[in-house]
């Protein structure tokens, strides 16, 4: 593991947002496991919210799934990484309020939201719409 992903490491476990991702995968029955670039990975959740195929918590990766492939791992490191610069849980009403914004620009919770658009929508398995305002303007 390298110098930026122990650091990493370290600013999510000092935020507690490791600690509490960690609760949450207890609380959700996930197993957990070491992963890449120092994450936790915690498979198995049982509880359909969020809705997303994976989510992160610091530096813990949920998903409801066995495994996780190589290309949705990056994209929920990037998230870790965004726990850790947005200084741990400022980041959750502000992710929200992302989301919020992005539905209503776009009709989903992706496309706009800077959060997934900073993470790569691509491998995180996420369309790209357009706003809906260039979309009347198309037809």
């Amino acid at each position: 593991m390298n110098r930026r992903h122990r650091f990493r490491r370290v600013v999510n476990y000092l935020n507690l947002t490791t600690p509490l991702g960690l609760l949450i995968s207890i609380v959700g029955g996930a197993s957990r496991q070491p992963g890449p670039d120092g994450l936790v990975l915690a498979c198995g959740y049982r509880f359909r919210f969020p809705v997303a195929g994976a989510f992160t918590v610091g530096n813990v990766v949920l998903t409801r799934r066995d495994s996780l492939d190589e290309r949705l791992l990056r994209h929920e490191s990037r998230h870790a990484t965004q726990w850790a610069c947005c200084v741990g849980l400022p980041m959750l009403p502000l992710y929200l309020l992302s989301m919020l914004v992005s539905v209503v620009v776009c009709g989903d919770q992706a496309s706009y939201n800077p959060f997934e658009r900073l993470a790569n929508l691509d491998d995180g398995g996420y369309p790209r719409a357009s706003p809906r305002w260039r979309r009347r303007a198309g037809a």
